[in-house]
């Protein structure tokens, strides 16, 4: 079994086609599928089904992937380990945050990575903190940029407290509570909320916070990005809550102080089997001291 093949076989599940995981490994789909096949004999099992519309993996290769992507990053983590030795950084950078990450400049850090270090792959990855956090434990992610509640830590990986901020309520300019210096929370409470979906975890910090204070919101509109949360806000369709330190990268819409706001802790966490050279090169760049 080679490490080329469980390559191939990755891409293939990902990709559901042969022809884009060929792509996607930079070689022509016949030696791809040779290779597969030829793993396939040695397991004694199809790793895929196959049909002339689409390719769909097998209960043996679904077992197979769990492990192949261990041993794949084991040998990319140790390729890496050996270039930090002789004093290179290689391999790859996998990096996730909230949208709403407004401790570190991300992009600008990834920018200056990618000029120092040429030889390192890099990705990006937005979601939801919970979503995030297992990634990093699956080791799907190197590093990752979260926001909790401060009733809630990550668990099972390594979490170093960046920043801590509060929220601040976000309308529209025209909206009776744009010319207010600061609110509580139960005049927001009358307002239709726009918010991120129910159970993650930038909505659960402002659901305790109206729990905690005796009070219910109706959270009219759901969506996953707080752009679109701006776009809702900015015509007086509903009003919002979002970090203090992020508000002011929206246009179109006022910020308004609240009195009684929830907070909310950033963090950036990786896995607890440790670091690659290229997630430390990172934080360096982004001035985090080595935990």
């Amino acid at each position: 079994m080679e490490l080329q093949q469980m390559r191939y076989v990755l891409a293939v599940a990902e990709t559901n086609s042969f022809t884009r995981a060929a792509e996607r490994c930079h070689v022509v789909q016949s030696a791809l599928s040779h290779q597969i096949a030829r793993l396939e004999r040695e397991l004694g099992a199809k790793l895929f089904e196959r049909t002339s519309r689409r390719v769909r993996i097998t209960a043996a290769g679904a077992a197979f992937l769990p492990a192949a992507r261990e041993c794949l990053d084991a040998a990319d983590r140790a390729a890496a380990e050996v270039a930090a030795a002789v004093g290179e950084v290689r391999g790859r950078l996998a990096v996730g945050l909230i949208p709403t990450v407004a401790a570190v400049d991300v992009p600008a850090a990834l920018g200056e990575f990618r000029d120092r270090f040429p030889h390192v792959r890099i990705s990006l990855r937005v979601g939801a903190s919970d979503d995030l956090t297992d990634q990093i434990r699956t080791g799907t992610l190197d590093l990752a940029f979260l926001g909790l509640p401060t009733t809630a830590e990550p668990r099972e990986v390594v979490a170093v407290e960046l920043a801590r901020d509060r929220l601040v309520a976000v309308v529209a300019p025209n909206h009776p509570l744009a010319t207010e210096t600061s609110v509580p929370l139960h005049r927001l409470a009358a307002e239709p909320f726009v918010d991120l979906p129910a159970g993650t975890a930038g909505r659960v910090q402002s659901d305790l916070a109206f729990a905690a204070a005796g009070l219910d919101r109706d959270v009219a509109f759901e969506v996953t990005t707080a752009d679109y949360i701006a776009r809702l806000v900015r015509p007086g369709i509903a009003v919002a809550m979002l970090p203090a330190t992020y508000a002011p990268q929206l246009t179109g819409i006022t910020t308004v102080e609240i009195t009684d706001a929830p907070a909310r802790v950033e963090y950036v966490i990786w896995n607890r089997s440790g670091r690659t050279p290229a997630a430390s090169a990172f934080l360096t760049i982004l001035g985090i001291a080595k935990a």
